[in-house]
């Protein structure tokens, strides 16, 4: 075999292969380098980002990514997919074990590929469908108008009490059992209390319905026994396999195995076209991190820093939806002091504390400025983050809120946060 020296390699074009992403491409290199060092020096409270494992981030670099593989292990209309197959077929039975699922599909690109998946699956154009209203805390793809959920079906919503700002099954029930919906769909992106799975596949099973349950956020709870699982109840449930899971930003599908060739033909071809295999192979590295004991403790850490993260910014005087959380987030009512969500986050963000602007039930205000601003742990107990700094956390929150942007304020609570985050190096 003749092996290309570098000049013949530069003559024929493949020394591209060979180079050094700061050569080849230095304004994307510094990018990488500069997220790099945000991440580091910012405390990051967004519920739905997290930090991955330098296993997973390798995982999505490898040479995975140059493999095309439409289909499923061992029916492929490609070939030389052998080792795909391996990666998908280990990353289903991973997230089969998981679960406690009788069926998987690790190929969705996202969480809302996955839930489309399954509309797509189960349900026809018009059908009615009844999620939880996006301004009481569900999901864009649970029938709002802007999203193909929203457009395609026919929509009826439920929401919240405004007494105790919790699910009112009751109401639910009503609700069902008027508009005799097709599917049923629970989960939730931006609300803090248990779900009671049970109860809703009772709600279901008195309509005639199909249950899914969409639990992107509080997934890692799931598996873990921190939060009541779905998987025992409902038809299908749907995740993201970042959030609470630390995997790659992706999806997958769980349902009973009298789906599954229903499930699988609307991911693909349905939905989607070829995997990304790189993605897949983050997934099984993520999937296998899930299954020790060491992730259990971690969500329990991560519960724990919420509540009392939850529970210290109360008693810095501003009000929580709902009283507190059950898992991993929490709403902060900061328009009740004459702060709107918007400029709360744009704040704190000047200070290097991240979270995001979110309506609150009953919002006066647009989604786009908002009366609350959502606060996760995820990330920051992946960093080591416990109890204690979740204290130091609400009082640098308050600091920045209660000063309305004050720059020296700002300049110094920046200075604190980063001592902090000093202390607990990512990567």
């Amino acid at each position: 075999m003749t092996i290309l020296n570098d000049e013949r390699l530069a003559a024929t074009g493949h020394d591209f292969l060979h180079r050094p992403l700061a050569e080849v491409d230095p304004e994307i290199a510094q990018a990488i380098e500069t997220e790099t060092r945000r991440q580091n020096d910012t405390v990051e409270l967004i519920a739905s980002e997290n930090h991955v494992s330098k296993a997973v981030l390798t995982a999505m670099g490898s040479v995975f990514t140059n493999k095309y593989a439409e289909g499923y292990p061992g029916k492929r209309y490609y070939g030389g997919c052998g080792p795909t197959d391996v990666v998908e077929t280990i990353a289903i039975q991973r997230a089969k074990e998981l679960f406690g699922a009788e069926h998987a599909n690790v190929q969705p690109h996202s969480g809302s590929q996955a839930n489309m998946s399954v509309y797509f699956a189960m349900l026809k154009p018009g059908d009615t469908i009844m999620g939880m209203d996006l301004s009481h805390g569900g999901h864009l793809t649970h029938g709002h108008p802007l999203s193909y959920s929203g457009r395609d079906f026919k929509v009826v919503a439920y929401g919240v009490r405004k007494e105790d700002e919790l699910i009112d099954y009751d109401e639910m029930q009503r609700i069902a059992e008027e508009a005799q919906p097709r599917m049923i769909i629970c989960g939730a992106s931006a609300y803090s209390r248990v779900i009671d799975f049970k109860r809703i596949r009772e709600i279901a099973d008195g309509v005639g319905a199909l249950m899914m349950a969409d639990i992107a956020h509080i997934a890692g709870l799931v598996v873990t026994g921190h939060h009541p699982s779905p998987v025992p109840y409902a038809d299908f449930v749907t995740t993201t396999t970042h959030k609470t899971l630390r995997g790659p930003r992706a999806g997958l599908v769980l349902c009973k195995e009298k789906y599954a060739k229903d499930l699988d033909r609307s991911v693909f071809p349905g939905v989607q076209g070829g995997p990304l295999v790189h993605i897949v192979a983050a997934k099984a590295v993520a999937l296998k991190e899930a299954l020790s004991a060491e992730f259990k403790e971690y969500q329990g850490q991560v519960a724990r820093n919420a509540k009392t993260l939850a529970q210290a910014v109360a008693n810095t005087g501003f009000r929580i939806v709902s009283g507190g959380t059950d898992n991993h987030l929490f709403m902060t009512d900061v328009f009740s002091k004459g702060i709107t969500g918007k400029d709360g986050q744009n704040m704190l963000e000047a200070a290097n504390i991240t979270v995001n602007k979110n309506t609150i039930p009953f919002d006066q205000n647009k989604p786009m400025v908002a009366s609350g601003i959502r606060i996760g742990t995820p990330a920051v107990t992946t960093r080591g983050m416990r109890e204690a700094d979740m204290q130091t956390l609400a009082t640098l929150i308050a600091r920045v809120l209660d000063a309305k942007g004050d720059a020296g304020v700002i300049a110094e609570v920046k200075h604190d946060v980063k001592e902090l985050c000093d202390r607990f190096p990512i990567y």
